[in-house]
């Protein structure tokens, strides 16, 4: 006896109906079965036509990822895009031939494998470096320069942004910037929560109109919801326009342990002239110098809600921006509203900017490292027993 792959309908070999596909027979208990299998294999088809080669990956590749870690949801998609796939014993098992198609791991619902499920919709993505005189910034300087030419272009009337503080060397401050000098001073990127929402309000309270804020995924958030919820606070206020300009960011650190990993390491804060995180070290720059600290050593000191974030490319921005995937000097920029990705380019147009189209590889690298933010959620956001 066979079954129909279809009906599931047990049958006599001798059938009528049936289909030769891929070295197999496959028997049907009737006409409209048989038709169902062809037009769906003409599916998986041009499906694995259309998967590229970085997308065609193993049943072994699903299993690593999601099938033994626990986070199956036995939905049975890979079983039925795939007849090499079975669920047996609660489970999905590889019970054939295993091409390497990559079908069952895209029809997944575990697996994260687009563009926009990893950073979100985008317009366009650039690589991009500022183009101001005397103007050293992180990585290409962007965020900088294209807050001077709004504030040039009297398109906005300030920018909430974060520098440090005068008395603390690297503790981050927020401030109202009006003018670009002090845009110029909020230069550089630093591993500590900024407390931007206050300055926002502040910049509100003072008859500010149109405001460039500057932050990370939290911080965007914390915008985006009090301007698009029905009980946000900015909801039905229409005096205020904010244009929402996100930074990269994987983790964040207290300023209390950064200072004292950098003290216990025999340097000081006040020496300290850049940091950077960068292929998985943190980076201290001094007189010259460059000491690379594995980020792991910077476990302790991490913010508890970074384990539970899984936005690194903050994208309820109206423009993100970071240093992964470029080269060194040059900022990864998705450009994501219809605003945003106007004034990014009349930046450009301008001579405030230079840019050019993000190469595909480039665009892997942020890809690549939006993933390993996403799937954190699996190790973290677990339901606890209750004894």
């Amino acid at each position: 006896m066979k079954q129909d792959p279809i009906c599931k309908k047990e049958i006599e070999e001798d059938t009528s109906f049936q289909k030769e596909y891929d070295g197999q027979t496959y028997y049907f208990c009737s006409s409209e079965c048989l038709k169902t299998f062809n037009e769906m294999k003409k599916s998986v088809i041009r499906l694995k036509r259309s998967l590229d080669e970085k997308k065609r990956v193993s049943f072994g590749k699903l299993n690593k990822d999601v099938i033994k870690p626990g986070i199956c949801t036995l939905c049975g998609a890979c079983a039925a895009s795939c007849e090499s796939i079975a669920i047996e014993d609660k489970r999905p098992k590889i019970v054939g031939p295993c091409t390497s198609c990559g079908v069952c791991y895209n029809q997944c619902p575990r697996t994260m494998t687009t563009e926009e499920e990893l950073v979100g919709k985008l317009r366009f993505a650039y690589s991009a470096k500022s183009l101001l005189d005397r103007h050293e910034g992180q990585d290409g300087g962007v965020v900088t320069a294209l807050l001077a030419y709004g504030l040039e272009e009297g398109l906005i009337d300030c920018a909430v942004v974060t520098t440090q503080s005068k008395d603390q060397p690297w503790k981050p401050v927020a401030i109202i910037a009006e003018d670009r000098a002090q845009v110029l001073e909020s230069s550089g990127s630093m591993y500590s929560h900024s407390m931007t929402m206050e300055q926002l309000m502040q910049a509100i309270q003072q008859g500010m109109r149109s405001i460039a804020f500057v932050g990370p995924s939290c911080n965007i958030d914390a915008v985006h919801k009090m301007q698009r919820s029905p009980y946000g606070f900015l909801h039905l206020f229409m005096r205020a326009n904010v244009l929402r300009l996100g930074l990269f960011c994987m983790d964040t650190f207290s300023y209390e342990g950064i200072r004292e990993f950098v003290e216990n390491h025999g340097m000081r804060l006040a020496d300290i002239e850049a940091m950077k995180i960068r292929k998985g070290k943190f980076e201290f720059e001094q007189a010259g110098q460059i000491s690379r600290f594995s980020l792991s050593e910077f476990d302790e000191y991490r913010s508890s809600s970074c384990k539970f974030c899984t936005d690194m490319a903050a994208e309820n921005s109206d423009i993100s921006f970071g240093g992964v995937g470029t080269p060194d000097g040059y900022t990864t920029v998705l450009a994501r509203s219809s605003i945003g990705y106007e004034i990014f380019n009349e930046a450009v147009e301008n001579g405030f900017l230079e840019a050019r189209p993000l190469e595909d590889y480039e665009m892997d690298r942020v890809l690549n490292l939006a993933r390993m933010k996403k799937v954190q959620m699996y190790s973290v956001n677990r339901r606890s027993k209750k004894t």
